[in-house]
Protein backbone atom coordinates (compact mmCIF):
# COMPACT_ATOMS: atom_id res chain seq x y z
CA UNK A 1 0.00 0.00 0.00
CA UNK A 2 2.93 2.33 1.04
CA UNK A 3 4.54 1.74 -2.39
CA UNK A 4 1.59 2.91 -4.66
CA UNK A 5 1.00 5.90 -2.65
CA UNK A 6 4.11 6.88 -2.62
CA UNK A 7 4.19 6.09 -6.47
CA UNK A 8 1.33 8.09 -6.94
CA UNK A 9 2.83 11.34 -5.05
CA UNK A 10 6.55 11.15 -6.25
CA UNK A 11 5.97 9.63 -10.04
CA UNK A 12 9.09 8.74 -11.43
CA UNK A 13 11.34 11.72 -9.33
CA UNK A 14 12.14 9.13 -6.53
CA UNK A 15 12.83 5.00 -7.10
CA UNK A 16 10.39 3.35 -4.36
CA UNK A 17 10.45 0.18 -2.88
CA UNK A 18 8.50 -2.11 -0.65
CA UNK A 19 9.36 -5.29 1.52
CA UNK A 20 8.43 -7.15 4.62
CA UNK A 21 10.29 -8.99 6.70
CA UNK A 22 8.63 -12.16 6.34
CA UNK A 23 7.21 -13.59 2.92
CA UNK A 24 3.24 -13.03 1.84
CA UNK A 25 0.38 -13.05 -0.09
CA UNK A 26 -0.82 -10.04 -2.09
CA UNK A 27 -3.95 -9.28 0.02
CA UNK A 28 -7.17 -8.94 -1.20
CA UNK A 29 -8.12 -5.65 0.87
CA UNK A 30 -4.84 -3.72 -0.04
CA UNK A 31 -6.04 -4.00 -3.99
CA UNK A 32 -9.61 -2.60 -2.35
CA UNK A 33 -8.40 0.04 -0.70
CA UNK A 34 -6.09 1.72 -2.94
CA UNK A 35 -9.04 0.82 -5.99
CA UNK A 36 -11.01 2.94 -4.24
CA UNK A 37 -8.96 6.16 -4.24
CA UNK A 38 -7.70 5.33 -7.96
CA UNK A 39 -4.47 3.40 -7.51
CA UNK A 40 -3.32 0.01 -7.40
CA UNK A 41 -0.10 -2.56 -7.53
CA UNK A 42 -0.80 -3.60 -11.24
CA UNK A 43 0.81 -7.02 -10.85
CA UNK A 44 3.19 -6.50 -8.04
CA UNK A 45 3.52 -9.32 -5.73
CA UNK A 46 4.72 -8.94 -2.28
CA UNK A 47 8.70 -9.43 -1.65
CA UNK A 48 10.61 -9.40 1.07
CA UNK A 49 14.27 -7.28 2.33
CA UNK A 50 16.35 -10.00 0.93
CA UNK A 51 14.31 -10.03 -2.31
CA UNK A 52 14.72 -6.29 -2.63
CA UNK A 53 16.62 -5.29 -6.51
CA UNK A 54 18.95 -2.51 -5.03
CA UNK A 55 20.41 -2.57 -1.27
CA UNK A 56 20.90 1.02 -1.05
CA UNK A 57 18.41 3.73 -0.21
CA UNK A 58 19.19 7.13 0.86
CA UNK A 59 15.84 6.66 3.32
CA UNK A 60 14.58 3.70 4.51
CA UNK A 61 10.88 3.81 6.08
CA UNK A 62 9.85 1.26 8.15
CA UNK A 63 6.13 0.26 9.63
CA UNK A 64 6.37 -2.17 12.30
CA UNK A 65 9.06 -2.84 15.09
CA UNK A 66 10.64 -6.19 13.10
CA UNK A 67 11.03 -4.39 9.92
CA UNK A 68 12.73 -1.80 11.75
CA UNK A 69 14.84 -3.28 13.77
CA UNK A 70 15.60 -5.67 10.39
CA UNK A 71 16.49 -2.48 8.92
CA UNK A 72 18.22 -1.07 11.28
CA UNK A 73 20.74 -4.53 11.62
CA UNK A 74 20.81 -4.38 7.77
CA UNK A 75 22.44 -1.06 7.02
CA UNK A 76 24.15 -0.59 9.76
CA UNK A 77 27.44 0.09 7.72
CA UNK A 78 25.62 2.21 5.20
CA UNK A 79 24.76 6.20 5.47
CA UNK A 80 21.34 5.66 5.56
CA UNK A 81 18.41 6.94 7.15
CA UNK A 82 16.27 4.92 8.89
CA UNK A 83 12.61 6.05 10.13
CA UNK A 84 10.53 4.17 11.89
CA UNK A 85 6.62 5.40 11.34
CA UNK A 86 3.87 3.14 14.10
CA UNK A 87 1.25 1.95 11.88
CA UNK A 88 -1.59 -0.23 12.76
CA UNK A 89 -1.56 -3.62 10.91
CA UNK A 90 -5.32 -4.18 9.59
CA UNK A 91 -4.47 -7.64 8.77
CA UNK A 92 -5.75 -8.78 12.47
CA UNK A 93 -8.76 -6.59 12.07
CA UNK A 94 -11.70 -8.39 12.65
CA UNK A 95 -15.45 -8.21 12.13
CA UNK A 96 -17.74 -7.66 9.30
CA UNK A 97 -16.16 -6.92 5.75
CA UNK A 98 -17.07 -3.27 5.92
CA UNK A 99 -15.31 -3.04 9.61
CA UNK A 100 -12.22 -4.86 8.01
CA UNK A 101 -12.16 -2.02 5.45
CA UNK A 102 -12.38 -0.04 7.58
CA UNK A 103 -9.02 -0.65 9.39
CA UNK A 104 -7.39 -1.29 6.02
CA UNK A 105 -9.15 2.40 4.98
CA UNK A 106 -7.35 3.80 8.31
CA UNK A 107 -3.88 2.50 7.58
CA UNK A 108 -4.20 4.00 3.79
CA UNK A 109 -5.07 7.77 5.10
CA UNK A 110 -2.27 7.47 7.65
CA UNK A 111 0.58 6.62 4.67
CA UNK A 112 -0.74 8.82 2.52
CA UNK A 113 -0.73 11.83 4.89
CA UNK A 114 2.43 11.04 5.77
CA UNK A 115 3.51 10.20 2.69
CA UNK A 116 2.09 13.52 1.63
CA UNK A 117 4.24 15.34 4.12
CA UNK A 118 7.19 13.91 2.27
CA UNK A 119 6.76 15.49 -0.89
CA UNK A 120 5.76 18.83 0.03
Amino acid sequence: MAEAIAKSVFGEKVYVASAGVKQGERDPFVDAVLDEVGLNLGNRQPQTLDELEDDYFDLIITLAPEAHHRALDMNRANAVDVVYWPTPDPTGAIGTRDQILAAYRQVRELLSKKIGEIGS
